[in-house]
């Protein structure tokens, strides 16, 4: 995956804890660290009905070995890493939708807050560690509701109780990476991302997911928020940032160990009923409305700036949210055909890498 930035002479038998490798963005990182040579241990919570990519693409079955436990529990952190002795973490598990940090902020906490405390502590305790790659989100920042993209050294907030544990973890891993990190080798940077889309995603309450629902039930779309707008991006877009990042903090020690953003290009932030109409076209099926009820608060209005990733890290998007959502519906479509999925993901990481239009961009 040269093209992308991504050495397989830096990667092959790195040893990489993934935590969250049951989940949407955990799958497709295991499958390209897989892909890349390196050896990769998760820890998660045991694989759901969600579970739709790690279950299709068989990931279990092709990556070092999988723990399942939760990272609110410190000694089961510590003893992962004690046992498995990685080079990297890549950290992704997290309580990841602000409808239910409403409905469960307690348990939003617990993970996003503490599990993060629990697993920079035991990293601590682990001498082979030299790299920790905290994936956030681009919610940690307080939204001020302007037009303006998101740079990495602004404010961290958050109304929600998921957005802000989510700047929590961007505050914690900066105390950690001041506090005992960067006298000892190991090199700690936070990425923040957008709203991702890709094949394999069935949680509830994610814009994609809950449209193929309807379209599959033959029923009207529901949307709460039709005007609201959001970076979208395909999931190899982060996924790629993340595991470059990690390349780039193993290779040039603390350049890097700093936040970083990877959002789509501007023109890329559509609204949600921009996004369903689109959906709609593709399929060629399906309508929309939006349900007159009490909606809990969410951010109506939110870019990143990503300038830092591409001129320092080399990283840029490569498919714009028009070609991202065919490939995420023709990856349902090939799995509901009965498709190799494995094959037809891997597939579609060697299209992402040799996108000619991108190419011809660049």
């Amino acid at each position: 995956m040269e093209k992308l930035g991504l050495k397989e002479d830096f990667w092959s038998g790195k040893r990489v804890l993934l935590t969250g490798h049951t989940g949407f963005k955990g799958g497709w990182a295991s499958l390209m660290l897989t892909m890349l040579g390196a050896k990769v241990h998760g820890l998660s919570l045991p694989p759901t009905e969600d579970s739709v990519f790690y279950k299709s693409v068989g990931i279990e079955n092709r990556i070092a070995g999988s723990t399942y436990t939760d990272i609110t529990s410190y000694q089961s952190c510590l003893d992962v890493m004690e046992e498995f002795k990685p080079d990297i973490i890549l950290h992704m598990a997290a309580q990841a939708l602000v409808r239910v940090s409403y409905s469960n902020p307690l348990e939003t906490y617990m993970v996003n807050v503490i599990g993060v405390a629990n697993l920079l502590e035991a990293a601590r305790q682990v001498e082979s560690v030299k790299v920790i790659v905290n994936v956030t989100t681009d919610k940690c920042y307080k939204n001020n509701e302007w037009l303006w993209p998101y740079r990495e050294n602004e404010a961290l907030g958050g109304h929600d109780p998921y957005s802000s544990s989510k700047a929590c973890a961007e505050i914690i891993s900066a105390a950690y990476r001041d506090s005992f990190f960067a006298n000892n080798g190991v090199q700690l940077a936070t990425a923040r991302a957008g709203n991702v889309i890709g094949g394999g995603d069935w949680s509830k309450d994610r814009l994609i997911p809950d449209i193929l629902r309807s379209l599959e039930a033959n029923e009207i779309i529901s949307i709460r928020s039709p005007s609201s707008i959001r970076p979208w991006q395909h999931v190899l877009e982060p996924v790629t940032g993340y595991i470059l990042l990690a390349q780039k903090l193993g290779e040039n020690q603390d350049v890097f160990s700093e936040a970083w953003n990877f959002g789509p290009e501007e023109n890329d932030c559509w609204s949600v009923g921009k996004i369903v109409t689109r959906v709609c076209d593709i399929t060629q099926k399906g309508s929309w409305d939006t349900p007159v009820i009490d909606q809990p608060h969410e951010a109506s209005l939110l870019k990143l700036d990503s300038s830092k990733a591409k001129s320092r890290l080399g990283w840029m998007p490569r498919w714009n949210v028009s070609e991202a959502l065919k490939k995420t519906i023709e990856w349902y479509q090939k799995s509901l055909s009965g498709d190799d999925m494995y094959e037809f993901s891997v597939t579609q990481i060697m299209e992402y890498q040799a996108d000619r239009e991108f190419n011809e961009r660049k």
